[in-house]
């Protein structure tokens, strides 16, 4: 038998800290649906909120690996449209030569053909020397091997190798320019010349072909990296939601149930107020 006492009322105490629960419960399924996450807070659960910010760190990171491995693949391509244009002037001087080389042509016709030649060769260091990207010279040998410092892509979450692509390993990209090829000194302006330069020539255009074989490779390797980087990303970012997001159905039902849990509570705690009121009934008829 609970006792009916005036100083303190118990009903109303459990009844207001029961209030209190529920409308903190209440005030959590707003939050709630109004951010649409269920955790934001060390309070949502500890773990919940490490292993989400755990892979919401390592998304960041991917996602600043895919713009870096864009980035290469741009600097690549520009290295490739310059190395076409060289492939098309390489292709005009053996042209040259061999036209140099026939007999039948005069020496007149050679020197004219030789203005031709020379002129593209200038045009092959030029090309060697303007070719960049973001202040970085593709051509003049930078992105070599043997270059002393190397350009490296970081495209995954920590600096081990697996998580880094060397671009000076991967490209090779040696020097593209007339002293390169060992054409500095090459002329057509005599038919014994014109058989040196067609050699030569012959040589430097094996050379091209083998630097633009690395090239699209590695090209190819980026845009492999690049579509196996978007795909951790987009899996991460499910895990994420998965842990963070609110169930927005979920949420509703709560929010239903929590208010009328406050109303109730509400009421009760009306009802539970009254109670010491009831003592008055016993002094009735005292006089």
């Amino acid at each position: 038998m609970v006792a009916l006492t005036i100083n303190t009322n118990l009903a109303s105490l459990n009844s207001q800290r029961v209030l209190e629960l529920s409308r903190s419960q209440l005030g959590r399924s707003i939050t709630r649906l109004a951010t649409g996450v269920k955790i934001s807070g060390a309070s949502d659960g500890v773990a919940e909120l490490a292993l989400s910010e755990s892979i919401r760190s390592d998304v960041r990171a991917l996602q600043q690996g895919s713009r870096n491995l864009n980035d290469g693949l741009a600097l690549i391509r520009t290295a490739e449209a310059a190395l076409n244009d060289i492939s098309g002037t390489f292709i005009r001087l053996r042209e040259l030569a061999s036209q140099a080389a026939n007999g039948t042509v005069g020496d007149t016709e050679r020197q004219t053909i030789n203005l031709e030649y020379q002129s593209l060769l200038a045009e092959l260091d030029r090309i060697s020397n303007s070719t960049s990207f973001r202040d970085t010279i593709l051509l003049d040998g930078t992105l070599a091997k043997s270059a002393s410092e190397h350009l490296v892509l970081q495209v995954g979450v920590d600096s081990t190798s697996d998580n880094q692509i060397d671009l000076n390993n991967e490209l090779d990209l040696t020097q593209v320019s007339r002293a390169a090829f060992n054409l500095e000194d090459s002329n057509v302006t005599s038919q014994g010349a014109a058989f040196l330069a067609l050699n030569d020539l012959t040589s430097s255009i094996d050379t091209l072909i083998e630097i633009r074989s690395r090239a699209g490779s590695t090209q190819i390797r980026l845009t492999s990296a690049l579509n196996n980087l978007n795909s951790q990303i987009e899996n991460l970012t499910g895990a994420v939601s998965t842990i963070r997001d609110a169930d927005i159905a979920e949420e509703l039902a709560a929010l239903t149930k929590n208010q009328i849990l406050v109303q109730a509570g509400a009421a009760m705690l009306g009802q539970a107020n009254l109670i010491p009121q009831a003592v008055l009934t016993l002094f009735e008829g005292i006089q």
